[in-house]
């Protein structure tokens, strides 16, 4: 059984990578502050393009814990989440930034 801990970041598709990855990193730490219990332990990090709004709502569907950042310079849209899925099923779909 494979006990790593997997922090995936998704970030808005429409960014282009550089800037993306700057606004997950604001996703991480949101996480990291909002969910003091979650032990990631600075295993894995796997950044996805995604629809973050989209993703935004299905993970609050779900019950699911995550983290979103809003960019002030974007008129405060979503630009990234941070979640945990330590199974690595839930984004499976999703494309590695690169």
């Amino acid at each position: 059984m494979n006990t790593s801990k997997r922090l995936y970041v998704l970030v808005n598709r429409r960014l282009n990578p550089i800037y993306g990855c700057v606004q997950g990193g604001h996703a991480v730490a949101q996480f990291m502050l909002e969910n003091p219990n979650q032990t990631w332990n600075n295993e894995f990090l796997i950044y996805l393009y995604a629809d973050v709004d989209k993703w935004h709502s299905k993970l609050k569907t779900m019950g699911v814990p995550h983290s979103i950042f809003k960019e002030p310079d974007l008129n405060n849209s979503i630009t990234a989440l941070a979640c945990r899925d330590d199974s690595g099923e839930l984004f499976k779909n999703l494309h590695v930034v690169k």
